[in-house]
């Protein structure tokens, strides 16, 4: 899709996908960035943010992120992320200056289980968490991977790496970060596309009837705990759509691969509790329960096993696996010698 491309000084030029002028503006001690474009007949009809993402190198919801904060104008005027683009629109968009950071880099050793100058995929640990949040300023994986890449670019306004997707705290395993704003928009496109493919391993309870299966449940926030989530009806919810095969039968448990299609907060785990099979250990949809295991679990028994993507640069499949972590492969130990 190509755009006609306004230079600031009033002269037109053709540029294809991805290009656009840039004109900076000083803000302080720091730069804004301007985008001004104008639609082609190619473009025409596509909705705002859709375009827009083909144009310029941000992601779709960071693009969304600037409409809303009125930093994107349709000839002139504030606009809707939902607006059509028709022929001959002229659009400009301004990236305001990423934030001061205020977090500090620590030197926390990271897992690394591949890296180069666009990405990497880290083995998470359990106990980590991922973004800061209240009661956890530091310690976290963004404040490591400030002090491993510290080029990291800006992400959603502030200066931070480009978490592409999360992981619980006490969840264990792959998770993939993005070094740079392409790469970043490539590796969420290939998710939201379903490209990308998560697989994880769980110790649930109880013993499935069938061999596989899929749930397909919305999920949203608990009615009454608003710091859980659960099965709710669609209009409160998201849709859902999770994908579990038994991989071992451990007598009262079972070990279980799941693959996501959708990434809701705490997926697996509340799938998992509405078919009966909470994650052995899980304190919000287990009750907790793994103490009868006789193993001392850090957290919920799930990992984040394997990781399947294209590289954003060169379109190389990549797929990582991630060693399970010392006590999930002791909980498995201990199950399988109860049944000899």
């Amino acid at each position: 899709m190509d755009a006609v491309v306004t230079n600031g000084a009033g002269g037109d030029s053709t540029a294809a996908a991805g290009e656009s002028a840039r004109v900076a503006e000083t803000v302080g001690d720091r730069k804004s960035t301007c985008h001004q474009l104008q639609v082609s007949a190619q473009g025409s009809g596509d909705r705002l943010d859709r375009w827009l993402s083909q144009q310029i190198s941000l992601s779709r919801s960071r693009i969304q992120a600037l409409i809303e904060a009125g930093q994107v104008t349709l000839n002139g005027q504030p606009v809707s992320k939902r607006q059509a683009v028709q022929v001959g629109d002229r659009i400009q968009v301004t990236i305001p200056p990423a934030k001061p950071l205020t977090l500090s880099p620590e030197p926390i050793p990271l897992d690394i289980l591949f890296e180069d100058e666009s990405l990497i995929i880290l083995n998470k640990a359990a106990g980590m968490v991922v973004h800061p949040a209240p009661g956890h300023p530091s310690g976290t994986l963004v404040n490591a991977l400030l002090a491993h890449c510290p080029n990291l670019s800006g992400i959603g306004g502030v200066e931070r790496p480009g978490i592409v997707h999360r992981l619980d705290k006490d969840t264990t395993g792959a998770i993939v970060v993005a070094k740079t704003d392409h790469a970043m928009r490539h590796l969420q496109g290939q998710i939201q596309a379903k490209t990308a493919r998560r697989d994880y391993l769980a110790v649930v309870h109880g013993a499935p009837r069938d061999l596989e299966g899929s749930v397909c449940q919305p999920i949203g926030r608990h009615p009454s705990d608003r710091q859980k989530m659960a099965v709710v009806p669609l209009e409160r919810g998201r849709y859902a759509l999770t994908h579990w095969r038994v991989e071992e039968r451990l007598g009262q448990y079972t070990l279980m691969h799941f693959q996501l299609d959708t990434g809701r907060t705490h997926q697996i785990r509340v799938h998992g509790a509405s078919m009966g099979h909470p994650v052995v250990g899980d304190p919000v949809y287990g009750s907790g329960r793994g103490a009868k295991t006789g193993v001392n679990l850090p957290g919920q028994a799930l990992h984040a096993w394997r990781l399947r993507l294209s590289h954003p640069v060169s379109d190389t499949p990549i797929e990582v696996t991630a060693p399970p972590p010392k006590p999930f492969m002791t909980l498995l130990r201990v199950l399988r010698s109860r049944l000899s």
